[in-house]
């Protein structure tokens, strides 16, 4: 068809996809219910909810009609976002759980309390940050590694008996960024000689698209969807604090936060059919690899080894299993 045409150009263009141009024409293109289906009674958790696309996603699902629970590093700035969210959209049942994602520990002791919800219906890992200088958690791992791979993969293995009875979707929020970066498993933890927070940022981006292509057969086996998606360039808080330049150039393109959460929203309330493992961007599914030689990194073997690390840094009494291509 003539739109899918144009979306393909769009998508080869990557400004023309990223960016506010992107959205705009594809909402008109494949006329977007200015809507979502209701969650009412369901239970979604959203990481990195007091701002950003976080916020936005909380806010939009409240208004749905789910639970929401807020998982947040700072239980002040979660509550005033609570109220605030509250305020907006009428809806109550809105929660707040506070866990340093930095510490690996403290995503246990959130599981344990996200165990009295009972079934979970959606898991949004959106928390993030993109670090200018090198940090380590609590644990002593790099800090981007520990917050963006780590204690997502944590969280979800910690839930997965609530995200079954749930048959949740479990939607992991990446960047476009991992397009330049190969699935080097050694390189996850970059060290301080010549770090380079971009690059360290995009790698392990490129390790969530890859862990969740590896994984996502197992959990569908359970009723798990379980997705990854970039939400283009937004003009988020995280954009304005570590990538000012780039904001300056690219203003007039950015995307609002509602518009780079749109795709996470729907993700979570579309009741059509959703392929686990796969990449998406303005409701439509992405290639994951852009040039030949991330595709080429990205191996059975090389998901084996990630694999094997996620589990060896979060759980070391575990052993090596596997999922499918």
């Amino acid at each position: 068809m003539v739109r899918d045409i144009i979306d393909e150009v769009l998508e080869f263009s990557i400004v023309g996809s990223f960016s506010r141009v992107g959205y705009l024409v594809r909402r008109r293109l494949y006329h977007w219910s200015s809507t979502f289906e209701r969650l009412d009674g369901q239970v979604a958790v959203v990481t990195g909810a007091t701002s950003g696309l976080g916020r936005e996603v909380a806010t939009t699902l409240a208004r749905a009609g789910a639970h929401v629970v807020m998982v947040v590093r700072d239980a002040q700035r979660g509550e005033l976002a609570r109220n605030e969210i509250v305020a907006l959209t009428g809806n109550r049942a809105v929660d707040v759980v506070t866990a340093d994602l930095g510490d690996l520990t403290s995503v246990r002791a959130a599981a344990v309390e996200l165990q009295r919800y009972g079934n979970i219906n959606v898991l949004v890992h959106n928390a993030g940050s993109l670090q200018r200088t090198r940090h380590v958690g609590a644990q002593g791992i790099e800090l981007t590694a520990v917050v963006h791979l780590l204690a997502p993969f944590l969280l979800t293995r910690l839930l997965t008996n609530q995200l079954e009875s749930g048959r949740a979707r479990v939607i992991w929020v990446t960047s476009g960024g991992m397009y330049s970066q190969p699935l080097e498993v050694d390189a996850l933890e970059m060290g301080a000689q010549g770090y380079d927070g971009v690059k360290a940022y995009a790698r392990v981006k490129r390790s969530q698209v890859s862990l969740v292509a590896w994984w996502a057969p197992e959990m569908s086996e359970r009723g798990i969807t379980m997705v990854t998606m970039h939400p283009g360039w937004a003009d988020t808080p995280g954009v304005r604090s570590s990538l000012p330049t780039f904001r300056r150039l690219m203003r007039p393109l950015l995307r609002s936060s509602a518009e780079g959460a749109d795709s996470i929203v729907w993700l979570a309330t579309s009741r059509e059919p959703v392929a686990p493992g796969g990449l998406w961007l303005d409701r439509r599914s992405r290639p994951t690899h852009r040039i030949a030689k991330t595709r080429a990194s990205d191996s059975r073997r090389e998901r084996e080894r990630l694999w094997a690390y996620c589990l060896s840094r979060t759980e070391p009494e575990q052993h090596l299993h596997g999922g499918d291509e």
